[in-house]
């Protein structure tokens, strides 16, 4: 099919309650009509991911989230203005209409245009908001690509080639007190100078998360990763900042989730990665790091 063709079929398995893999400049998502309760249903019996953790809706443009947004703060208009499309999601008191499956039973959505160019088609075509986690198994490693993508998860994938930013959006919550529930590209020193001082979250054991990737255990690739750490026994790979992996924090961002799939190929017994300094900037890429290692 072409481009046009296969565009429009996505968007018709998605208003008849199927999950689509679609690209965004973060990772690869596991898209469902956010208004069906029973689609939404399926990603998290696909991926196994528990009912605690919530989803990202994805939106076509500010005026859509506002529909889905009970309240929009100024700070919401302002951050989506400047940010979006991109790696920013708005946590936000959600409208009724959004299944209480979707936020986890929380009275919030997580809210978030992508700044890939299908995605946005794919929302347009489809006519809804979509919700998408990443298209993985529940604690694997995000896809960057459609090769990560496991077989038969998705009833059907769009391919928009690689990620450019490559890993999951930063997460931030505007109801009451600005808080950062998931660092990413975007340093929240940066963040903090637009709205004020933001304050760090920390999930509650046994109560619903109040973002996505919050799981203690996250991002693993199947090797065993150590950070910081030299095993010394075994075949493994040492990745080391300006080296094997690049200097700049975004795009060792970019580089790093395609970097450990390759590795995962190579029959190692381990990974060890240089710690990356513990800045605004490198974050989101430590905390990946953090979640991910033994």
């Amino acid at each position: 099919m072409t481009p046009e063709a296969n565009l429009a079929y996505a968007a018709e398995l998605i208003r008849n309650g199927k999950l689509v893999a679609f690209p965004t400049e973060t990772v690869y998502g596991l898209g469902a009509n956010a208004l069906d309760a029973d689609a939404v249903a399926r990603i998290f019996d696909v991926k196994g991911r528990p009912r605690t953790s919530p989803l990202i809706v994805h939106v076509d443009s500010v005026e859509m989230a506002q529909t889905l947004a009970d309240e929009w703060p100024d700070t919401a208009e302002l951050l989506a203005r400047i940010y979006w499309p991109g790696p920013l999601t708005l946590v936000v008191a959600k409208h009724p209409g959004i299944p209480d499956i979707v936020t986890a039973g929380l009275p919030t959505v997580g809210l978030r245009m992508p700044a890939h160019t299908m995605a946005l088609e794919l929302i347009r075509e489809a006519g809804v908001p979509i919700a998408a986690p990443s298209a993985n198994r529940f604690t694997e490693l995000s896809p960057t690509s459609p090769a990560h993508i496991p077989d038969s998860l998705a009833d059907f994938t769009l391919d928009g080639g690689p990620a450019t930013v490559g890993i999951e959006s930063t997460v931030l919550s505007l109801v009451g007190q600005p808080t950062l529930l998931r660092p990413g590209v975007i340093p929240v020193d940066e963040l903090e100078s637009l709205i004020g001082p933001i304050r760090q979250c920390v999930a509650t054991p046994g109560e619903p998360h109040p973002s996505p990737g919050m799981a203690e255990r996250h991002y693993r690739p199947r090797t065993p990763l150590y950070l910081g750490e030299f095993p010394g026994e075994g075949k493994g790979v040492y990745l080391r900042i300006g080296h094997e992996m690049p200097e700049e924090p975004r795009a060792y961002a970019a580089a790093l989730y395609e970097t450990l799939h390759h590795l995962d190929t190579q029959d190692l017994d381990w990974i060890a990665v240089e710690i990356p300094p513990d800045t605004p900037e490198w974050a989101g890429v430590l905390d990946r790091l953090r979640r991910a290692a033994e």
